[in-house]
């Protein structure tokens, strides 16, 4: 029964070369654009990750509505038009949403993306999106967009130290007041589901995604004693490819916690309304071995066998495990209803926490990318302090050290997924340049790395620190 001119469909979308989750752009005048599609599967945007896919085609969706209200369509976009939308995104009055230079920086990559493109297939004459030639450090000519910004970084703050995390938790997202006492008001039913994933984000540095779309098989095995835990997270839910992150016991303690208690309970209520027998789609785990490979019945009885490491988030939502008691989603993270939880929500999560504090009237708030950064700057202080004073290493005893194992910045950027170490010095860690970390470090009046933490929030004004504190 399905509309004329929609018989074979799928058939037809594969012959075209369309993928899975490949964006559509739909007009106000309910066209779709072939010249777009095209882009959308047949240029360098389809070999961008998942999530810098999904972000580009929001800021084409909201830049090309900027042009249709003047009249024009996408590819009728001048110079001017881009010169007019940074205005407003930027500074534009009455705006509500004003962003910040790095926001605009990656919008600008995604529209130099396209219409570069669109230019060299003879779409349009010339790109909207001027360029300049500047020099690099090492006297190399590159091309930039001349509406870059000189500086994406001073007016956002992007770090949290341990205490003021520990505040935005308590009272955000566990219900504390303001007094750091529990608040009998208060009437949340996932304290311990929220409280443990921003646990594993502050503890591991994983982006959204990765630990958004953690499956229970994934995490580490703690049977053995250690301070921290080694994971492997898959390449089809990370940025670029895959790679092993490194997470705290005590990390992990919470969120077993939240396994035998709120996830136990969600799974109950779950199977008793028979919410997962109801499903449409299902895919019923038979047994994972060493090498990854899982193996599955789907909903029609059909038995099918992939690699761990190549499913996607939206795959992931489908596996479930049959127990003694019933089935059981082997996602991590569960609504209260027992279904598994979408990685995205958990920015409303953050929103709601953040505020709650500035009702309350405190000035700490939060975000998943926070607690990312939040991570980076407290490994690179950690490092820094393992090798200078807890080994004692004289400097030329320090370069030998970098000169076998590579040096701390290399480490953090390991640890965060980074491709370029380059991103890792002047975007994450930010609050350290200009700075003499050694002294810092060797400072025998403040050898706790809180307490320097503390101290950067004080003299830089880039990290937030737990109000109310003073720093001697």
């Amino acid at each position: 029964d399905a509309p004329a001119g929609w018989a074979g469909l799928a058939d037809r979308e594969r012959g075209l070369g369309f993928r899975e989750r490949q964006p559509i752009l739909i007009s106000p005048d309910g066209r779709v654009d072939a010249r777009l599609s095209e882009f959308f599967r047949r240029s360098r945007f389809a070999s961008r990750a998942a999530g810098t896919q999904e972000s580009y085609v929001l800021d084409y969706r909201l830049f090309f509505s900027f042009l249709w209200q003047a009249g024009r369509n996408w590819s009728q976009a001048r110079a001017e038009d881009l010169e007019d939308w940074e205005d407003w995104r930027l500074r534009g009055r009455g705006n509500p949403r004003r962003i910040g230079g790095a926001k605009w920086v990656r919008e600008l990559a995604a529209l130099r993306l396209l219409y570069e493109w669109a230019t060299a297939r003879g779409y349009l004459a010339a790109s909207p999106v001027r360029l300049r030639s500047v020099r690099t450090r090492d006297g190399a000519a590159v091309q930039v967009a001349e509406l870059a910004p000189s500086d994406v970084r001073s007016s956002n703050v992007k770090w949290l130290t341990p205490r003021a995390f520990r505040l935005w938790q308590d009272v955000g997202l566990r219900g504390y007041g303001a007094d750091g006492r529990p608040d009998a008001s208060w009437r949340g039913r996932n304290d311990g589901r929220d409280t443990a994933f921003a646990d594993v984000l502050f503890a591991s540095g994983m982006r959204r995604r990765e630990a958004g779309t953690l499956l229970t098989v994934e995490l580490p095995d703690t049977t053995e004693s250690r301070r921290y835990y080694s994971g492997r997270i898959a390449a089809a839910v990370a940025k670029h490819s895959g790679r092993y992150f490194y997470i705290s016991a005590a990390a992990l303690q919470t969120v077993e916690l939240y396994r035998v208690t709120t996830r136990a309970a969600a799974v109950r209520r779950a199977r008793a309304g028979g919410r997962y027998d109801a499903l449409a789609v299902r895919w019923v785990v038979q047994g994972i071995t060493r090498r990854g490979e899982v193996s599955w019945v789907d909903e029609r009885g059909e038995r099918v066998t992939a690699s761990l490491n190549g499913l996607t988030d939206r795959d992931r939502v489908n596996l479930f495990i049959r127990g003694e008691d019933g089935l059981e989603p082997l996602a991590l993270w569960l609504t209260e209803t027992g279904m598994p939880m979408r990685y995205r929500g958990w920015s409303k999560v953050f929103e709601r926490a953040s505020d709650r504090c500035r009702e309350l009237g405190l000035e700490v708030f939060a975000t998943p990318h926070m607690l990312r950064h939040s991570m980076a700057l407290r490994s690179l202080v950690s490092l820094h302090h393992a090798l200078d004073r807890r080994l004692g290493l004289t400097p030329a005893e320090r370069r030998h050290y970098e000169a076998l194992y590579g040096n701390v910045w290399s480490m953090v950027k390991d640890l965060l997924g980074h491709r370029s170490e380059e991103t890792t010095r002047s975007i994450y860690l930010e609050p350290v340049r200009g700075l003499q970390l050694e002294s810092l470090l060797n400072d025998e009046e403040h050898p706790d790395n809180t307490e320097l933490l503390a101290r950067l929030a004080e003299r830089t004004g880039l990290v937030l620190d737990a109000p109310g504190q003073v720093v001697a």
